[in-house]
């Protein structure tokens, strides 16, 4: 996919500082300090201005010793199917995420998990720093998912999620949770005798199997599971299963300035 609003892997116009902390040489605030002490050229110029911005092209030197560049940044939505593993490699040889994202020029890493069993939402990266903040539980970003449980769901179940649920490694976080539909009755809706549910529930943890560990505490057995968004970003109806897509610029600003980047 093409076109000006799409993030794939271009980096001219960064801030030098940027690059050189991202590919290693120092933290952001050290690579300041380089900068303001002459010890940074750009194609053999003293650099000692900040926030000067560089280009993919551009050779950057530290004391004389070139700077080696990190690899160009990718930024990935994928629709993940059930029976896929969020993982780059799985010793039972199930199919994994990554196996979906073959046409990629780089190797991306998934950002966070989504259970075997769950769908939706994924974003995979290798932006390392982005990644990290985004799975960092200090920056408290929402994941929202769609829940189809054997209903009906009483307004105490709905109040219990909200303030918290006691698991066995200690309460959950409130969750946020609307109704998306009321019973759904019928024969594409009838599981095991009983009917379906569909609730959306947000909460900003990363437990494993949380949600549906939720339900099952409150006695409820969820049966299908769908991440449908993450942070800014949302999961569209026209990204079919098991397809991806790249960020677009202004859902990669989003995501970024949510974990302050």
């Amino acid at each position: 996919m093409k076109g000006e609003n799409m993030v794939q892997d271009e980096r001219a116009g960064e801030r030098l500082q940027k690059v050189l902390a991202q590919a290693g040489v120092a933290s952001r605030r050290q690579a300041e300090r380089l900068i303001l002490d002459g010890r940074v050229t750009v194609n053999g110029d003293q650099v000692s201005t900040l926030g000067t911005k560089v280009g993919i092209e551009d050779q950057i030197e530290v004391d004389g010793h070139p700077v080696q560049r990190s690899e160009r940044l990718h930024y990935y939505l994928l629709n993940k199917p059930v029976s896929v593993i969020t993982s780059a490699s799985d010793p039972q040889g199930r199919p994994t995420v990554v196996d979906l994202m073959k046409d990629v020029p780089v190797r991306v890493y998934p950002v966070g998990r989504l259970d075997y069993d769950t769908a939706g939402l994924l974003v995979l990266t290798n932006d390392g720093e982005l990644a990290h903040r985004l799975m960092h539980p200090s920056y408290g970003v929402e994941k929202t998912y769609r829940v189809w449980v054997q209903g009906p769901v009483g307004i105490n179940v709905l109040e219990n999620l909200r303030h918290g649920v006691a698991l066995e490694d200690g309460n959950t976080a409130p969750a946020k949770v609307e109704r998306v539909s009321g019973v759904v009755k019928g024969a594409k809706a009838d599981f095991k005798g009983g009917h379906l549910e569909v609730l959306e529930v947000t909460i900003h943890e990363g437990r494993n199997r949380q949600i549906r560990r939720m339900f099952a505490a409150l006695g409820y057995l969820v049966v299908k599971l769908e991440r449908v968004s993450f942070g800014p970003l949302t999961l569209e109806k026209t990204l079919q299963t098991g397809t991806y897509r790249p960020l677009t610029v202004k859902e990669l600003q989003a995501l970024r300035s949510q974990v302050r980047l």
